[in-house]
């Protein structure tokens, strides 16, 4: 029951994050949890973080950088999944029409974020796994995982979008670069967010004796 609410509330929180180049003002956001906002100023795209995470910290209490982390990469894997179902459609409807070139363009960046769907999936799994350890070395192996497997999700999404160069662009194109993007920047910051944790976990087990 408890797997199911997060997931129910992790898919109220994605659709909150908007594909859009602009991010929104903190302003918007002064009554959200202090401890997500807080949190958010350390990553690349603050706002972004603070306008996807903050319904779920109106919803319940985050209180661990390892929450945080957990809920921010579900949101990554919930955005790039939406993404892939999105341009999986865009790519049918393509190859049964006459823009042939643009179906490549379309099909080369769907296999880009394909591989960042698996590789958002490992690192979940993998942080479950990371919660659960007690011994320096093996907390460090788990880290280094979840760091590859989150990093080349990113690589892959930020390859996508040099699929998709300027901003003369027809609307189809306009639309799936921003749906991309939003993929890599909330990717980016799941990263960062679970970096802090990380570094919180490890620093717990080496002073242990």
């Amino acid at each position: 029951m408890a797997q199911l609410s997060l997931y129910l509330l992790v898919i109220m929180v994605s659709l909150s994050c908007i594909s859009s180049l602009a991010e929104p003002s903190f302003a918007r956001h002064s009554q959200s949890n202090g401890y997500i906002k807080d949190s958010c100023r350390i990553t690349r795209y603050p706002s972004l973080c603070l306008h996807c995470l903050s319904s779920y910290g109106n919803s319940t209490t985050i209180q661990s950088p390892e929450q945080l982390a957990q809920v921010a990469l579900s949101v990554s894997l919930y955005r790039a999944q939406y993404t892939r179902a999105y341009m999986l459609k865009v790519a049918k409807e393509l190859e049964s029409s006459k823009a042939k070139g643009y179906y490549q363009t379309v099909k080369d960046c769907l296999a880009e974020i394909n591989d960042s769907v698996d590789q958002l999936s490992q690192s979940i799994r993998e942080l479950r796994r990371l919660g659960q350890e007690t011994v320096a070395n093996d907390i460090f192996w788990h880290i280094s995982n979840v760091e590859t497997w989150v990093s080349a999700a990113l690589t892959d999404a930020s390859t996508c979008l040099d699929q998709f160069p300027g901003h003369n662009m027809g609307k189809l194109k306009a639309t799936i670069k921003g749906k991309v993007l939003n993929v890599a920047q909330v990717t980016s910051n799941a990263l960062a967010l679970f970096h802090r944790y990380a570094a919180a976990k490890y620093r717990a087990a080496n002073k242990k004796p």
